[in-house]
């Protein structure tokens, strides 16, 4: 079961949003790298849902 992904989290910066885990930033325990994939509306601003 996959966990619903928030469409306006408070602090996004706070997590990754690489996989299902959504790791604490500074833990990454997915490997997904050594840097956190960034939420949508971190990259593309409060409209990313228009894009």
């Amino acid at each position: 079961m996959t966990k619903n992904f928030p469409i306006n989290p408070k602090h996004p910066e706070r997590i990754c949003w690489g996989c299902d885990r959504y790791c604490p930033a500074k833990s990454l325990v997915c490997g997904n790298g050594s840097d956190r994939t960034m939420h949508p509306a971190e990259l593309f601003g409060e409209d990313w849902r228009a894009w």
